[in-house]
């Protein structure tokens, strides 16, 4: 036979769990607001824009094939330019403490399809620090690249600066703590129903009704034992003594 739950059955499990749910929330709210607050480190981005398009020229301004062949040529420069050829250059003459990999992994470079423009962009946990490299790094790639491949078609569109009182991209404590709460919640009433579906005790005369389909006769009450019984005596003489003083 296949039980069903109705809604007010799930209602009345999350609020008899409701201290549960509300405690694994809070926990996991503190514990992502400290951890977003207190551990990780902010890390600041830093991008800066190149553009692909042939500086000298006797073509006429908008040549279609001229900006068909920098199209082609847009991905290889994105790999040409995360390259050890271009990154050792930039760790020379900023005198960073890295290798090329290390340089490699805050670097970020791409362009908008169809799009003779390369966006460059490098995290790192200083800002002014951040806003050199990607400044250097276009600087080193856009004198190399004639070096390399033969041509001088790759100018600097824009230069990275650093904002005043910029802010990190990462971590993001107030949607760090919005995620938590929906986590926090979600586990809060899945555990509950957890509980709830793994405690087969019978509590109340109702339970005994729908289980075994039979109306309840009678039931007994709770008796206390021995302790508790002369501790509810010597309470009652206590209150009984009072109130003779009293009056």
């Amino acid at each position: 036979m296949e039980e069903t739950i109705s809604l007010k059955e799930l209602i009345e499990t999350i609020k008899k769990r409701m201290q549960l749910i509300l405690l694994i929330t809070l926990t996991a709210i503190i514990v992502s607001g400290g951890v977003s607050f207190f551990l990780l480190t902010p890390v600041y981005q830093s991008s800066t824009q190149l553009l692909v398009n042939q500086s000298k020229s006797d073509q006429p301004a908008y040549n279609i094939g001229e900006i068909q062949t920098n199209l082609q040529l847009i991905n290889t420069y994105n790999v040409i330019m995360k390259s050890p050829a271009i990154l050792e250059k930039v760790i020379s003459e900023l005198d960073l403490d890295m290798t090329a990999g290390q340089l490699n992994e805050k670097l970020t470079v791409g362009s908008e399809k169809d799009s003779q423009v390369i966006n460059l962009s490098v995290e790192d946990t200083d800002p002014k620090q951040a806003a050199a490299i990607a400044n250097k790094t276009a600087d080193v790639f856009q004198g190399e690249i004639g070096k390399i491949m033969n041509v001088d078609n790759v100018s600097v569109l824009a230069k990275a600066e650093v904002g005043k009182d910029q802010s990190p991209i990462k971590p993001k404590p107030l949607l760090n703590i919005a995620i938590a709460t929906v986590v926090g919640l979600m586990a809060g009433v899945g555990l509950a129903f957890l509980l709830e579906f793994l405690d087969n005790t019978i509590k109340t005369e109702q339970e005994v009704e729908k289980i075994l389909g039979l109306p309840v006769l009678g039931s007994i009450t709770r008796i206390q034992d021995q302790a508790e019984q002369a501790k509810s005596r010597s309470q009652r003489k206590s209150r009984v003594r009072g109130e003779t003083v009293g009056s």
